[in-house]
């Protein structure tokens, strides 16, 4: 394994599970100290005891509540001394009528998906610019397109999409790059269960990947560790998709 991450502090949102414990993972296999940040505690230990109490902060905040997020880079700066990295990866999705749906779903998207990547990126930056850090925010592939039924998280990932690039063009002059992954398929905690349930979605949805199969959450947290990487030293604004190919169609019906 690589150590590009040597003793670089690195805060992971929604690291219990799926992408984010991916990525959790391997920067601290890489050796980075983890901060690993989701709602709930157990899952969060779970991760921890994997990583064992050396370089591992676990600290439970909802990524919602500007004032947890506050207290959350607060306390990893107090017993760290600093940040390099922030993992904007806490995220929610929904299958949506567009007519029929509630309201509340559209915001409730909106607090998790956008509020948080506002918020955390807020609080961490002052730390970012004065460690020459990157941030890298886990969009979607969902955040360049449209999808019929997911209209509600096309908007969220779309405002992270485009977030991103302004911001890095706001803070590369500060020394600070900020990137996103955008995820197709990816096997998670939140895709398994609306998976399940529509077995003939899942067909759908890997017949348009050319790969021919979903993404793992390893292969994601890869890229996320390559663009936090000095390996992307030059790479900044940029929404990359992760996606086996997915983006690389126009769209029409095969010809062959």
């Amino acid at each position: 394994m690589l150590s590009r991450f040597k003793d670089k502090v690195v805060i992971v949102t929604g690291a219990g599970s799926g992408i984010g414990a991916a990525a959790a993972r391997r920067f601290h296999g890489e050796g980075a100290i983890v901060v690993l940040n989701g709602r709930r505690e157990s899952k969060l230990a779970e991760v921890g005891a994997e990583l064992g109490t050396d370089r591992c902060m676990i600290r439970p905040a909802d990524v919602t509540i500007a004032a947890d997020v506050e207290s959350l880079v607060a306390d990893a700066v107090r017993r760290f001394g600093r940040i390099d990295i922030l993992v904007n990866n806490a995220g929610t999705g929904a299958l949506i009528d567009f007519l029929g749906s509630p309201i509340q779903q559209w915001r409730d998207l909106f607090a998790v998906n956008v509020d948080g990547v506002l918020y955390m990126t807020r609080a961490a930056l002052p730390h970012l610019i004065e460690s020459g850090g990157s941030i890298v925010n886990v969009s979607s592939l969902s955040g360049l397109g449209g999808d019929r039924g997911l209209s509600f998280y096309n908007a969220t990932k779309g405002a992270v999409s485009n977030l991103t690039r302004s911001l890095a063009l706001e803070f590369g002059p500060r020394g600070v790059r900020i990137n996103a992954v955008c995820p197709s398929l990816t096997l998670t905690h939140l895709t398994m269960p609306i998976l399940e349930q529509y077995p003939e979605l899942l067909a759908k949805l890997v017949g348009r990947i050319p790969l021919g199969r979903a993404a793992q959450s390893e292969e994601v947290a890869s890229v996320i560790a390559f663009l936090a990487s000095d390996d992307a030293s030059f790479v900044n604004g940029v929404n990359l998709p992760v996606d086996g190919g997915v983006d690389a169609s126009t769209g029409q019906a095969s010809f062959v």
